[in-house]
């Protein structure tokens, strides 16, 4: 379950909000000697301007790959690319954009509660073996439930939380 969340977190690392920031490329993926890597992999990423990103590739030819996956990569963004140096300015968003990333934001929330729901699921399953082998009680089945079932809706909280902070940040004029 704290997987989930700590995912959800990367996720929303990586949605934008109209500030620049290094965890904004995190999630982009770039095909370089014939695999796939993250971009803080194949590159250094700074912020020399609030609205500017810098990223800075240190293959000379893995420079277009990396163009290639940030214009890609729906961040709406439009790199500019200087030798190895790659300068994107980041765009204030506007009302329409700035929903479309709401509703991105919800569909990683939900994608995550129902990553925690099955954990849970998974875990309710195992008390049910657990009880029907005789290696727990059934007031143990119980307890344990009752536990369970406590950390699912702690997680699904969480989550909540994390949804309504970042859409407060992303809705913020």
């Amino acid at each position: 379950m704290n997987g989930a969340v700590e995912n959800l977190r990367h996720e929303y690392a990586g949605l934008r909000t109209g500030r620049a920031s290094p965890t904004l490329l995190d999630p982009i993926t770039v095909e370089v000697y014939g695999a796939q890597m993250q971009i803080n992999q194949v590159a250094s990423v700074s912020v020399p301007e609030p609205r500017m990103l810098s990223v800075s590739v240190w293959d000379k030819g893995s420079v277009s790959a990396v163009e290639k996956a940030i214009r890609n990569s729906g961040l709406g963004v439009n790199p500019v690319t200087d030798g190895t140096l790659i300068r994107i300015p980041i765009p204030e968003l506007n009302q329409e954009r700035r929903q479309e990333m709401v509703k991105l934001a919800s569909k990683y929330a939900e994608q995550a509660r129902v990553a925690v729901r099955n954990v849970r699921r998974d875990g309710m399953d195992q008390l049910k073996k657990l009880e029907k082998d005789g290696k727990i009680s059934e007031d143990d089945h119980k307890i344990y439930a009752d536990e369970v079932q406590d950390m699912t809706d702690k997680a699904i909280g969480l989550i909540d939380g994390l949804l309504s902070t970042k859409e407060k940040e992303i809705l913020q004029v």
